[in-house]
C-alpha cells in the first residue's frame, strides 16, 4: 500500500530539519570559530593578508600569555567580576522584595507602580546617554566601578522586579495567609515562606543578569575609562592603541572574556532551566 501525500510530509518536514539545523548551527557558530581561530594565529598571517586561510604557525600559548602577562587583562577581568556579582546581588535582592510587595500587597496605586517599572524597560539607553553621565559626574562617581555598579542596578531592577512579580503571583496564596493566621510578620513570611520558593526564579534571573551585566559595553564605555575601573568589554579595545590592532590578541582577549558568562550558565543550568519553565505545565 502507497503512503499517501498527508503521510509522506511529517518525513518530509523532519528530512528538511535534520538537513537545516547543522547548517543553521554552523552560521551561528561561525564567528566564534572564527574567533577562536585568529586567537591562535600569529601576527604575521594578518600582516600578510591571510586572514581566513590556515594558521601559518600555531601560537596558542604565546598569544594567551601576552593577553595574561604582557596587558591590563586579568584587571580589567577583575574590574568585571567586582562590577558583576555586586550588581546581579543587588538588584535580585531589590527585585525580591518589591515583587513580594507588587505580587502580594493589594493596595491602589499598586498596578501603577508596576507599569512604572515596566515602562522602565522600554527607554532606550541612548537617550539617557548624556544625563546619567552628567549626573556621574555630579556625584563624584564618574571612572568608578561603584558609580556602574549602581546604575547598573537601577536600569537592571525594573526587568527583575517584572519577572520576580509575575512569579510570585503564581504561587500558593494559601501558604502566605496559613503563616498570617499563625502571627508571622510579614517579614518572616518572605524571607522563611515566599522566598524559599523562589529559588528557581532567583537562580534563572542571577544567571541572566549576570550574562547582561558582564557583556555590557555601552555604559562600560560611557561612564568608564582606563584599566582602574573599566570591565573586561570595554578593556579590549585596549589591544588596538597597545599592539596596533593585534587582531590575534583581541581575539585572544575576545575568548577569556566570553567563558566567564558561560561557566555560570553551565553551572547553573539546572536550576536555569526549571526557573524559565516552572508554571508552564499546571
Amino acid at each position: 500500500m502507497f503512503p499517501t501525500p498527508i503521510q509522506k510530509r511529517p518525513r518530509a518536514a523532519q528530512l528538511t530539519y535534520q538537513s537545516l539545523l547543522p547548517l543553521a548551527l554552523l552560521m551561528w557558530l561561525l564567528p566564534l570559530i572564527a574567533v577562536a581561530v585568529f586567537s591562535i594565529k600569529p601576527a604575521e598571517d594578518f600582516t600578510q593578508g591571510n586572514y581566513w586561510g590556515a594558521p601559518g604557525s600555531f601560537e596558542f600559548f604565546s598569544n594567551y600569555g601576552k593577553v595574561f602577562f604582557d596587558s591590563d587583562m586579568p584587571r580589567y577581568m577583575l574590574n568585571s567580576f567586582l562590577i558583576t556579582v555586586p550588581t546581579v546581588i543587588g538588584a535580585v535582592a531589590l527585585s525580591a522584595m518589591a515583587g513580594f510587595a507588587l505580587g502580594i500587597y493589594k493596595f491602589r496605586s499598586n498596578i501603577w507602580i508596576f507599569f512604572m517599572f515596566v515602562a522602565g524597560n522600554f527607554v532606550p539607553f541612548q537617550i539617557l546617554m548624556v544625563p546619567v553621565r552628567d549626573l556621574t559626574l555630579d556625584m563624584g562617581l564618574y571612572n568608578t566601578k561603584t558609580g556602574l555598579v549602581l546604575f547598573h542596578i537601577a536600569f537592571q531592577t525594573g526587568f527583575c522586579t517584572l519577572f520576580m512579580r509575575n512569579f510570585i503571583r503564581q504561587l500558593p496564596f494559601a501558604l502566605i495567609e496559613a503563616a498570617r493566621v499563625e502571627g508571622i510578620a510579614e517579614w518572616r513570611i518572605f524571607w522563611y515562606v515566599v522566598l524559599p520558593l523562589m529559588k528557581p526564579a532567583l537562580a534563572a534571573l542571577a544567571v541572566l543578569i549576570f550574562t547582561f551585566i558582564w557583556n555590557d559595553y555601552f555604559w562600560a564605555v560611557v561612564l568608564t575609562q582606563g584599566p582602574e575601573s573599566q570591565p573586561v568589554t570595554a578593556g579590549i579595545t585596549s589591544f588596538n592603541a597597545q599592539f596596533r590592532a593585534a587582531y590575534h590578541l583581541m581575539s585572544a582577549g575576545s575568548i577569556v572574556a566570553a567563558l566567564p558568562p558561560v561557566l555560570m550558565f553551565f553551572l547553573m543550568q539546572k536550576h536555569f532551566i526549571a526557573g524559565l519553565t516552572l508554571g508552564a505545565v499546571k
